[in-house]
């Protein structure tokens, strides 16, 4: 298998690669759902014609296939008429099974929409990969070159196209839902096919990381701050330890003495290995900072109430043990393993979606985190060695980031875009109330794509506020729609 690498927040030509639907799953059982509630109605294989050629390819179209899920309310609801709701969820880096389970908002909103349910798989992950396998499609250059946001918006539009003729639902009112880069993708495709969709839920879309817009180390100050907001001794703690692993790791046999010291699986090879591993413990936490756990609590409460005497890297480990768990060992590797989706979306970032999230210099860190800056020569040498395209930072702006207020004063409308500003993501989102919603006043609190997750009992009241506002929102504008085709009609 090629090398890749996959990290949507560090530089990503550093040797790291994890996937967040599956640690969502992992870490956060309470919020797993079940599908079985509704009553299947069939899945299938939608055949995309190309839309374009790479400029390089002589070859002629081809035939892709994409796979696309449908789900109808139980039967004890009122059944989904012709012109019911479709909410239909927008599948992104990663394969459509894994978010079957995790995203709740559209299972629990079904049947108050008397809706059919549509979950759509991203083109090249899970059962839409071509030729068998990521690493044959990545190996060819042709094939490759169909791996584009533009063709995968044009697979959503196709297949939900082919769902309401399929079911006679041309009048049925559109909503797609998505999350993180999921997020960016309904807000994209409510502005390229406002024909289809009528209403688009973003959550935690950080549509604005792109090209300078937001400073490169948004993501990092977040993090920092959800640590520091918890407790500023916890905080400093962090921030001093990474000098402290540097420096154990230049005494002889200094790794072997972080190795045990860490309990790691298997002996550290540098010092680097180790602080890439505590910030990904560090930056999931705070990205998933979620009840009932809070995990940004569970390690600032290790750090923090240790017994008198202990060291500082002792109360680093003891962090990483109250979050972790009290495990034989602890592999530092575990987010580094690399997968299918993985490699897609290190492709995705070097031939589309450049995000320059780094940390500052050194003489501007206003972090926890060493300086560790995104590089764009450095990334592009990477993607060139890696693929053979150079990246395109300002190619993604095309889609509308630059001066968005004044662009969503006379273009576009029906667009929530939900964000928790405990969410590192959160830097990088829209907050602003214009044609579109941003809930400002209930989201304070809120993670990583919260309010798209199963809704639970424990579950706060902000949260439950803000799924209602949200659902709210939606019958409003789904009431419109009716009452304007009404109009047109008679």
């Amino acid at each position: 298998m090629m090398k890749t690498t996959c990290s949507k927040h560090i530089s990503l030509y550093k040797s790291t690669c994890w996937n967040l639907e599956h640690y969502k799953l992992r870490k956060y059982p309470k919020y797993q759902s079940s599908t079985k509630k509704l009553k299947f109605f069939g899945h299938g294989f939608s055949s995309q014609p190309i839309i374009s050629m790479p400029a390089s390819s002589s070859s002629s179209p081809m035939l892709l296939d994409f796979h696309f899920i449908n789900y109808r309310p139980p039967p004890q609801n009122t059944e989904a008429r012709s012109n019911s709701s479709i909410l239909a969820y927008l599948g992104a880096e990663a394969p459509l099974a894994e978010d079957l389970e995790s995203i709740g908002f559209l299972t629990d909103n079904a049947p108050w929409f008397k809706a059919l349910l549509v979950y759509i798989e991203h083109r090249f992950y899970g059962k839409s990969i071509p030729l068998g396998s990521m690493e044959k499609a990545m190996k060819n250059k042709t094939m490759r070159g169909y791996f584009n946001l533009a063709q995968a918006l044009a697979n959503y539009a196709e297949i939900l196209l082919h769902v309401k003729d399929k079911f006679s639902a041309q009048s049925s009112p559109v909503i797609v839902v998505g999350g993180s880069y999921g997020g960016m993708l309904t807000s994209w495709f409510r502005l390229k096919y406002p024909h289809i969709a009528l209403v688009a839920l973003a959550s935690s879309d950080p549509i604005l990381y792109f090209n300078h817009i937001t400073p490169q180390h948004g993501y990092y100050s977040i993090v920092t701050k959800d640590f520091k907001v918890k407790s500023e001794h916890c905080c400093q703690i962090i921030r001093k330890s990474w000098f402290e692993i540097d420096k154990v790791a230049s005494k002889p046999n200094g790794l072997s003495i972080l190795s045990k010291r860490f309990k790691t699986c298997s002996p550290l090879n540098s010092s680097s290995e180790l602080k890439d591993y505590l910030n990904y413990v560090y930056t999931l936490a705070a990205q998933y900072n979620s009840p009932s756990n809070y995990p940004v609590t569970e390690i600032c409460n290790g750090i923090d109430k240790v017994p008198k005497g202990t060291d500082l890297l002792g109360r680093i480990f003891v962090g990483v043990v109250s979050y972790k768990g009290d495990n034989s060992c602890y592999d530092p590797l575990e987010y580094a393993y690399p997968s299918e989706a993985c490699i897609g979306w290190t492709w995705q970032t070097c031939s589309e979606i450049v995000m320059p999230i780094g940390k500052s210099h050194l003489s501007s860190n206003d972090t926890m985190f060493p300086p560790s800056p995104f590089i764009l020569l450095d990334f592009i040498e990477y993607c060139e060695s890696s693929y053979g395209v150079s990246p395109r930072p300002h190619w993604i702006t095309n889609y509308g980031c630059h001066d968005i207020k004044l662009v969503f004063q006379r273009f576009g409308s029906n667009i929530i875009f939900s964000n928790g500003l405990r969410d590192p993501y959160s830097s990088a989102g829209i907050l602003l109330d214009s044609a579109c919603y941003f809930l400002p006043s209930i989201t304070k609190l809120r993670s990583h794509c919260l309010d798209i997750l199963p809704a639970g009992k424990s579950d706060l009241s902000y949260l439950v506020a803000q799924r209602k506002i949200e659902v709210e929102i939606i019958e409003g504008w789904i009431k419109q729609y009716y009452a304007d085709l009404y109009a047109i009609r008679k």
